[in-house]
């Protein structure tokens, strides 16, 4: 009853999830660990929920080797919810270390990072764009990430609450492929970052950053609960500040649900965390690891891109690829056709063959297709080859 058929989703997520993942959670889901209530049902501040959350921030924090400066919690909601959470976290955390009040510095790469900068402006959190990549590419598109030299200025000798970056953008297909220097190498910056889409699939060095947030449904679970990761020092200066005093400064006030300090005291149960979904997390935490950690997951990964962007370019005439080489995903491989009123056809003939979710994004059209862990080398190997077989056919 619990058997499938591989699937073969490309989607930018929802996304797909480990099949034995999946399996060990609907039948967690009826009766966990035999107790005789499903995952779902059993109250969140109990000894089985407790040890459900442990294990996953024990299980991450082994994957990630993340050190002993940081603190792992899980809160509600998605990148969107991060995208005010982290503003009004970080600027109080800035105010109480220096009694100064500094906006949060935006490096806008995508519609993500551009959205994340809306709203930190829209709930009057002091904030400024510290580069659009549309400003420096000729098409004033996205598609490109400018070399740090062309604004390293704009950063050096300003003072900032916090800078911000989205790791991988899912609708442009745009990742930094490392941090900028100018941002690694300035102990007043606290680098936060939005790792939703690109979280666990290659090593980084959790150190260089202030916090991380992942949101679920992209590459680690399913939608309603993200991961964050976060200096001690920045919880205990966010504790810290009066909130009489932030509204003195006409600073937002976190709501208390949101309040990082809050949330990670409280074990991430200070309200009714979804422990279904975080135990899905961990299931893919756990599913990892046996698959021999990030390591082995990143060579999977590197492999999984290059046979898909090798065969895309093997079409000049027929696939166009609009990110630059340098800053191409390899999580989310986008693409156009350049013949006219052959996508229907694409996604139709592609469906037939079992491969689906390869539609682009709304916003931009053409073709996605995402790679994340779950998907197997298997699944993108078949792409290729209907790929190929699609441009030889429509020439």
């Amino acid at each position: 009853m619990l058997d499938r058929e591989e699937p073969h989703h490309f989607g930018a997520g929802p996304a797909q999830l480990p099949t034995p993942v999946l399996q060990q959670a609907a039948k967690d889901l009826i009766n966990y660990n035999g107790i005789g209530l499903g995952i779902g049902e059993i109250s969140h501040r109990s000894k089985d929920a407790t040890k459900v959350i442990d294990d996953a921030k024990k299980h991450l924090i082994e994957l990630m080797d993340i050190p002993d400066t940081h603190e792992v919690f899980f809160l509600q909601g998605g990148g969107t919810t991060g995208f005010s959470s982290l503003a009004t976290n970080l600027e109080a955390a800035y105010i109480a270390k220096t009694g100064e009040v500094a906006p949060g510095g935006y490096l806008v790469t995508g519609s993500w990072s551009q959205k994340a900068y809306e709203e930190a402006k829209r709930l009057h959190v002091p904030a400024q764009v510290i580069f659009n990549s549309k400003d420096f590419n000729d098409n004033k598109k996205f598609g490109d990430i400018p070399e740090e030299s062309q604004w390293s200025d704009r950063v050096k000798g300003n003072k900032y609450a916090y800078v911000y970056l989205c790791e991988n953008e899912t609708v442009h297909g745009v990742e930094w492929q490392s941090l900028p220097k100018c941002l690694t190498e300035d102990p007043n910056i606290e680098i936060v970052a939005d790792l939703s889409s690109d979280i666990l699939s290659r090593k980084i060095d959790v150190s260089k950053y202030g916090v991380i947030m992942a949101g679920a449904q992209k590459n680690i679970g399913l939608a309603g609960l993200t991961l964050y990761i976060i200096k001690k020092e920045i919880l205990k200066n966010i504790e810290s500040m009066d909130t009489d005093k932030l509204a003195e400064m006409h600073i937002p006030i976190t709501p208390i649900a949101f309040d990082y300090p809050t949330v990670a005291k409280n074990n991430s149960a200070y309200n009714t965390i979804p422990i279904f979904t975080l135990h899905i997390m961990d299931l893919v935490f756990k599913h990892l690891i046996t698959k021999g950690g990030v390591k082995a997951q990143e060579e999977e990964n590197i492999k999984k891109a290059e046979i898909l962007y090798n065969a895309l370019e093997s079409y000049p005439d027929f696939y166009n690829l609009p990110v630059a080489p340098k800053s191409r995903s390899r999580m989310n491989v986008v693409f156009t056709l350049k013949k006219d009123n052959l996508d229907e056809k694409f996604l139709k003939e592609a469906a037939q063959d079992k491969l689906t979710g390869l539609k682009g994004h709304r916003s931009v059209g053409g073709f996605r297709a995402s790679l994340y862990n779950a998907l197997t080398l298997e699944s993108v190997e078949l792409l290729v080859k209907f790929v190929k077989k699609f441009a030889e056919e429509n020439k």
